[in-house]
């Protein structure tokens, strides 16, 4: 799988090592979603409105959730890290929709990996850690794999 420093798949349960989510300096948002509530696209929305305290313009599509994430000045902090909870089970009953999902996060992640940051920051401002139960980790890998090659091509 192509590595990528913002984007962290692990098993329920699972541990990072604190340099790999948190920034030497600056104020930290955490949102916690959970995968489970997502059966729809608008249980999606609505997760990510309260989990992140999207802005009351918020268009409510997959649009306008890519412009609140590749943006993040409405949020009062200096990074945010992204904890997606059972996200395999995301969207599961609906793989395009699922897709439209990783796709987004995928793309906002890339969009904050190439933002300018302080000499010695490896970091961009968004983290996002997709959880899941461990058997489910190598096809969440592959999966979020393949939207990264979707999104590299033009």
């Amino acid at each position: 799988m192509v590595t990528v420093p913002w984007l962290h798949v692990v098993a329920e349960q699972g541990a990072l090592p604190v340099d790999l989510l948190l920034p030497v300096t600056g104020r930290t948002y955490v949102a916690r979603l959970d995968g489970r509530q997502m059966r729809d696209t608008d249980a999606v929305f609505q997760q990510f409105y309260d989990g992140l305290r999207l802005p009351d313009h918020f268009g409510w599509n997959w649009n306008a959730l890519f412009d609140c994430l590749r943006d993040l000045k409405w949020l009062s902090a200096d990074h945010c890290v992204l904890i997606v909870e059972a996200a395999d089970e995301a969207l599961s009953g609906d793989p395009s929709e699922q897709g439209l999902l990783f796709n987004t996060l995928l793309r906002a992640g890339q969009r904050w990996s190439y933002t300018q940051r302080p000499e010695g920051v490896e970091l961009g401002r968004l983290v996002i850690v997709m959880s899941c139960d461990a058997p489910s980790v190598p096809s969440m890998q592959g999966r979020l794999q393949s939207c990264l090659e979707e999104t590299a091509s033009p």
